[in-house]
This record gives structure tokens, sequence and C-alpha cells, in this order.
């Protein structure tokens, strides 16, 4: 195929590869075209938007031949949304490409070579999977998503992804109008439960309107949150399974993983490589309500967590106590202090477990490593943040021994990532 200069507009191109986000990639005369809602394998015509020093931006004007993995996505906003931004490639074959661009991001950046086969393991359902959904609110009672990269809303009546109706949201921000700026729906064990995030606090005519859509079995349950404020109406506490027999209960406006199905597969996956026995000491840092702790503690081990949200700590020690796990610890405490704190004390677990935001843990590698733990399992969603620690961690003394992925979000680029590191 000829290749044209990039400082022409429009050029034919075949797409190579995809990135850890929206756009594919297609070489034109050296130069890196990253191209949004594009397949590897397509045979594309496309325009130049933007041209960097290194790297342009370019829209497609004609597929001129499909790659066989491009499908017709099922979504009328897929377009408008900016959500689903993978959902134009058939399911079967998203998680092997995410599989090649993780095994990018390992080899560039540590030298380490995977094998894709397999290393991402899909999910039963690319549709109808996310136990939770936030949406923003428009005039009119019109619920939805922003327009990818602006704040132009996009309003919509059903999302393929969400296990739960968008019905009860779009009722709620019809009666609360401009004072609701966004509502999460979250499926509960009795039903839908709501939050919605005001833009002051609630008064006697949101608390009627709470009541009114609770009576009259519309919800379970809502949460209005006004800055600190939290007003509670009905039943907002939800359960979820992170593993056979062990269900975590909490209110619905904290953290938990939105796939619940591949989060029992993550959950194993962790506890299988962390080798937990009775008596392990183990630390678990950004445990959030004990996704990790509490199962790694009904295998007997001695666990601490540690969380910066209160609530969230609070949430982890209850379900501790209703399980009868009396040998866990949980700390209200950023991590980075937590491990400052942990480390001056002499204290050293066998494994350290840590699920940090997309941001990753850059700030706390340095005093993590010194608490000499036989083995690190560092969870993330965002491979590039990942492999940047992991590479810090492997200067420690820390050796590369598993990875794994879980494709928590289907018909995106998002992935979990899980990699055990032994300390050598």
């Amino acid at each position: 195929m000829t290749l044209v200069d990039p400082t022409i507009e429009t050029a034919q191109v075949q797409v190579s590869a995809m990135t850890f986000g929206p756009c594919a990639i297609a070489r034109v005369a050296g130069k890196t075209v990253m191209i949004p809602a594009a397949v590897p394998g397509d045979v594309l015509e496309i325009k130049t938007q933007c041209d960097k020093h290194d790297y342009a931006l370019a829209s497609i004007m004609r597929v001129v031949q499909p790659a066989p993995e491009r499908r017709q996505p099922p979504c009328a906003y897929v377009s408008r949304c900016g959500g689903c931004d993978w959902q134009h490639i058939r399911y079967n074959a998203q998680a092997r490409l995410k599989g090649e661009v993780i095994a990018t991001e390992f080899r560039h950046t540590l030298g380490i070579d995977l094998n894709t086969e397999g290393l991402v393991e899909p999910a039963p359902a690319e549709f109808s999977y996310r136990s939770r959904v936030r949406l923003k609110t428009g005039s009119g009672g019109k619920v939805g998503f922003y327009h990818p990269g602006s704040n132009r809303f996009v309003p919509v009546e059903a999302c393929l992804v969400a296990a739960p109706s968008i019905s009860a949201a779009a009722r709620l921000a019809g009666s609360l109008g401009r004072k609701c700026s966004e509502i999460e729906v979250v499926v509960g064990q009795h039903g839908e439960v709501l939050i919605a995030y005001l833009t002051q606090a609630p008064g006697a005519l949101e608390h009627e309107i709470a009541r009114r859509m609770i009576d009259h079995g519309i919800i379970a349950g809502l949460i209005m949150r006004a800055g600190n404020r939290r007003d509670l109406f009905g039943e907002v506490r939800i359960a979820c399974e992170i593993e056979g027999g062990c269900l975590i209960e909490a209110d619905a406006d904290l953290f938990n993983q939105v796939n619940r199905a591949q989060n029992l597969k993550l959950v194993e996956a962790v506890m299988h490589l962390a080798e937990v026995r009775p008596g392990m000491p183990v630390l678990d840092l950004y445990c959030g309500t004990g996704n990790f702790s509490l199962p790694a503690a009904r295998r007997g081990a001695h666990v601490i967590g540690i969380d910066h949200d209160p609530r969230t700590i609070e949430a982890a020690r209850s379900n501790a106590k209703r399980m009868g796990l009396e040998r866990t610890q949980f700390i209200a405490m950023r991590a980075a202090d937590g491990v400052r704190f942990l480390r001056k004390s002499g204290y050293s677990p066998e494994v350290l477990i840590l699920d940090p935001p997309r941001a990753g843990a850059a700030q706390l590698i340095d005093a993590m490593t010194e608490l000499r733990a036989r083995m690190l399992i560092y969870v993330s969603c965002n491979p590039s943040t990942m492999v940047r620690d992991l590479r810090r961690m492997m200067l420690k003394r820390y050796k590369m021994q598993v990875v794994r992925g879980f494709d928590l979000f289907p018909n995106t680029h998002h992935v979990e990532l899980v990699a055990s590191l032994l300390l050598t």
C-alpha cells in the first residue's frame, strides 16, 4: 500500500493495533496516526484532524475494507455517548486485543514478553453487566452521558451495559429538576437504589419525592448527597457476593466493582496467587469494604486493611464482625501514611495486596517495599501506571511471577490486571 505524506489531509491506511483508549493505530510515512472507532485490519480512508509533532489524530471518512472483527455497534448512542468506545469490535476479539495492548505495555516498559493467548479472561456477558451506572441529568427529566471530550449532554433512554433499568433515574431527575446534577443507579437485593447528587441540601419537597418513590415501590432506597451531607431513605444497603458464601453488605454509595460476575474470578485469582494460609500476616492497601481482606481473613490470615475513607473502613469492620473474623484490623488512613506507620512499628507482612486508583501508587512504592513482604500482589485498572509502578518494584529486588487480566468492562478499552511479584 502506498503511504502518503502526513501533511496531506486525507490518506488511505491499514490499521495495525489498538491503544489503551478509544483509538487504533495506523502509520503514514512513518508517522503514527490515532483513529477513533477503528479496528486492527481495517483499510480506511481517513482525514487528519490534528497534526502533532510525533503523531496525528484522524477521523474515518470511509471504511474501504472492514476488518473481520468489525461490527455495527448494537447501541444507537455509541457514537455520541462515549462510554463504550470498543463496541464496534466483536466481543470475541476484544479480550484478545486487550491482551495485545497489555503485552505491548509490559514489553516496552519492563522488557517482559507476555503470552497474549488467554492473558485476558472474557466476561460471561458483554451487556447488562454493570451493577451500577452513573448518569448525568438534563432538562425535562432526561438522563444520559456527556459526549466524548466535552460537557455536551447526550440524553439516553436505555444503556445496554447497565444491569438496572434507568427509568427510575429519569423519573427522579424529572421530579428534582435543576437541583440534581447526577444520579447513580445501583442493583440491590431488594430492588434498585438511587444516589442523587444535588447542588444544594434537600428540603421538605425533596424528602417527599423520595418517600413517594419508595412507598410506590419504584425503588428500594435513595441516598441524596449534597457536599458532605447524606440523607437516606428506604433500604440503601446492598449485598455483593465476592466469593462463595461471602457477602459484603454496604451502603450503595460506597465503592464496589461494577462487574460482580468477573469480580468473583478476580478475588479467586488474588487468593490463589497469595497462597493464603492460617496465621499468615496480610496487608491490604486501598482495601475498600474488604474485597480481598475478608476472603483472606476467611482463610485464617491475620489481615490489616487500610483505606482513606472512614465510611468504607466502618463497612469493612462491620462485615468482618458479622462474619466472625476477629483477626482483622481495618484502619482509616491514607495508604502512604499507613505504610510509614507500620514500617516504624517493625511490621512486615508476608503478602501485601494493593489495589490503588487509576493514578497508581507511585508515592508509596519506596516505603511499601521497605516492609519486605515476601510477595506483592498488585491489582490495577490502568496498565500504563501499573507498569510504571512495577518497574520500580522490580528495582527493589522483586521479580515478576504472574500477570493475569480480567475483562470487567466489556465494550470499553478498560481492563483489570493482577500481577504477583516475589522478593528475591
